[in-house]
C-alpha cells in the first residue's frame, strides 16, 4: 500500500448517498475547494440545500455544494463515489447512465460493488475500494438537516482491478489528502477489499445478533466465539476463490488459520482497545437496524454464503448469521 501527498488540481465529485459516509466525503471535498454535487432525496435534500452540510467529531465544520435530487440531469464527473446502501446500487446506478465519468468507485460494504459499477461504467473507468471512515447521522434539529458524528477518520484505499499501477488511484489520494482525508494505494484492492469484508462479516452480524456497541460483542467470550467463525469461514471462500488476504487485523495467518481460542483471545484484545478508544462505536449496520430499515445482507453475507456453496466451502456459521440477519431486514418497514 502507498502513501503520498500527490499533487491535485480542482476536481468535479458526483457523490452518490447522503449519509454518513457520503456526507462525510463531499463536505472535505468541497471545504478542500472541488466542485462537488451530492445527490439526495427528501426532506434531507431541502434541508442540506438550505444550511449545508454539518460535521462534528474529529472534525468539526459545514461545508456547502451542490444538492441534486434528480441524478439524471448531471451530464459529466471526474469522480464518482457511490455512498448508498447496496440494495440500492441497481436502482441509483441506472439514473446515472448517461453520466460521462472519468473515474468510479465504491466505499460501500461488500465485494459485489465493483462488477456493478463496471456494468454502468466500464471495467476501465472502475477502480475498486474502501473506505475505513466511520461516521454517524444525528437527530434533525429543526428544520436544520441532521449533522454527522465523524468518528472514525480511517483511510480510504484505492486500487486498480487488475492491479498495478493505477496514475488515477494515485491522483484521487492526493485529492482525498490535500482534502483532510487520510487515503492510500493498494497494487492488489481486490485482496484490501476482501480483508475488510472478513471482518465486517463477523462485527456486523454480531452486532444485529446483540444490538450493542462493538466493543461488548467482542470483549465477551461467547459473542466472541461467533464473531470468530464467522470471520474465519468467510476468509476460506475468499481464500478458496484466489483471493490471497492481507496477513494483518481479522484477515492475518494467524487469526485464519491458527487455533479458535487463539482466534477468540485476539478478538477480544480488539475489543478493549475499543472500549477504551471508540465505546460509543456502533457498527452501521445496526445504526440501520435502530431506524428500523432494511440490512445490507443480500449483496454482503448472502453473497459471500452464494460463493461458499457454489465452491465447496462449509460455513454454516456464516449462513446461520445470514438468515436471522435476512428475517431482520425483512421485518424493516
Amino acid at each position: 500500500i502507498e502513501t503520498a501527498e500527490s499533487s491535485s488540481t480542482r476536481m468535479r465529485f458526483v457523490i452518490v448517498g447522503a449519509g454518513a459516509l457520503g456526507s462525510i466525503y463531499a463536505a472535505c471535498l468541497a471545504r478542500g475547494g472541488h466542485e462537488v454535487s451530492l445527490i439526495a432525496r427528501g426532506e434531507r435534500a431541502a434541508a442540506l440545500a438550505r444550511h449545508g452540510i454539518g460535521i462534528e467529531g474529529t472534525d468539526t465544520f459545514t461545508a456547502r455544494c451542490e444538492i441534486v435530487t434528480q441524478p439524471e440531469t448531471l451530464r459529466q464527473a471526474d469522480v464518482v463515489i457511490v455512498a448508498i446502501k447496496t440494495y440500492d446500487t441497481e436502482q441509483a446506478l441506472a439514473t446515472l447512465r448517461g453520466l460521462k465519468v472519468g473515474t468510479a468507485f465504491s466505499v460501500q460494504n461488500g465485494v459485489l460493488k465493483n462488477k456493478l459499477l463496471a456494468d454502468v461504467f466500464g471495467t476501465q473507468a472502475t477502480l475498486g475500494a474502501i473506505s475505513m471512515v466511520g461516521g454517524e447521522v444525528l437527530p434533525a434539529e429543526g428544520d436544520r438537516p441532521a449533522a454527522i458524528r465523524y468518528s472514525v477518520p480511517g483511510p480510504t484505499i484505492i486500487g486498480g482491478l487488475d492491479g498495478g499501477d493505477s496514475t488515477r488511484a494515485r491522483d484521487i489520494m492526493g485529492t482525498l489528502v490535500k482534502s483532510g482525508l487520510k487515503a492510500q494505494v493498494s497494487n492488489d484492492i481486490a485482496s484490501v477489499e476482501w480483508s475488510k469484508f472478513v471482518g465486517w462479516s463477523g462485527l456486523s452480524s454480531l452486532a444485529i445478533l446483540t444490538r450493542l456497541p462493538t466493543w461488548r460483542f467482542l470483549v465477551d467470550a461467547d459473542t466472541a466465539l461467533i464473531a470468530a467463525r464467522v470471520m474465519r469461514e468467510t476468509a476460506a471462500v475468499a481464500m478458496r476463490h484466489g483471493v490471497t488476504l492481507q496477513d494483518s487485523g481479522f484477515s492475518s495467518k494467524d487469526f485464519i488459520g491458527g487455533t479458535e481460542e487463539n482466534a477468540v483471545r485476539f478478538i477480544q484484545a480488539h475489543g478493549e482497545k475499543m472500549k477504551i478508544n471508540s465505546p460509543t462505536f456502533r457498527q452501521s449496520i445496526l445504526q440501520d437496524a435502530d431506524r428500523n430499515r432494511r440490512l445490507e445482507v443480500n449483496e454482503t453475507l448472502k453473497y459471500a454464503l452464494t460463493l461458499a456453496r457454489e465452491l465447496g466451502v462449509a460455513a454454516p456459521t456464516l449462513e446461520y448469521c445470514c438468515r436471522i440477519l435476512g428475517v431482520v431486514s425483512r421485518a424493516a418497514g
